[in-house]
């Protein structure tokens, strides 16, 4: 059986582009979900708010830029806001609780004299002895037996010293101030003595 040419169907690719190409005939587009990028969406809907104010060439040079400003600025504004609310969270937490407050150790610009006699009508010798400590480092120092630094310990100053009277104050101090030693009115008098030797000049 001969069949004839006309009964032979050809496909018309041309056409079939066409209709590929064309968006009325997407029907699969309500099938597939698309992957959607919460960025560049938000992205795109700044830019066309860009474009709207702006113009087209600037949104498409700095809508990015300008978004990531925003995200920073957000981000800023949160962190502040969680460290006015809490600000515990920001702060490390000391691993131990000293019995007493440590102030700084300076011999400069602290009344020596108001500042013991504060600490005695208290009756915290803790307090009175660390004042005296100080104020003999910085009779010391005035004398220049002493070249007195902040970073310095007490034993390099025992050190350029050399002096027993100096010496045992320097232990009390210690004693106290680091080894949780008991500070009474009794040791206060002691060290008060020693620093009167001292003063006078000691037996070196």
């Amino acid at each position: 059986m001969i069949t004839s040419s006309i009964d032979t169907l050809v496909c018309d690719t041309a056409q079939i582009a066409v209709w590929q190409s064309d968006p009325a005939y997407d029907y699969n587009r309500e099938l597939i979900t698309p992957e959607i990028n919460f960025f560049e969406w938000i992205n795109q809907r700044f830019g066309e708010l860009l474009r709207k104010i702006f113009g087209g060439r600037f949104s498409e040079q700095y809508s990015e830029l300008i978004l990531i400003c925003i995200a920073i600025v957000i981000l800023l504004l949160i962190i502040w806001f969680v460290y006015r609310k809490r600000p515990g969270f920001f702060m490390r937490s000391p691993k131990s609780a000293l019995p007493y407050t440590i102030e700084e150790d300076t011999i400069y610009g602290v009344d020596f004299p108001e500042g013991i006699a504060d600490a005695l009508a208290r009756s915290d010798y803790r307090e009175a002895i660390r004042l005296l400590y100080l104020q003999t480092l910085k009779y010391l120092s005035d004398a220049k037996r002493i070249d007195w630094q902040p970073y310095k310990t007490a034993t390099q100053y025992n050190s350029e010293v050399r002096m027993p009277a100096f010496r045992e104050l320097t232990n009390h101090f210690l004693r106290v101030r680091y080894g949780n030693f008991e500070a009474t009115e009794q040791l206060f008098c002691i060290m008060q003595t020693l620093q009167e030797e001292i003063r006078k000049g000691g037996a070196s």
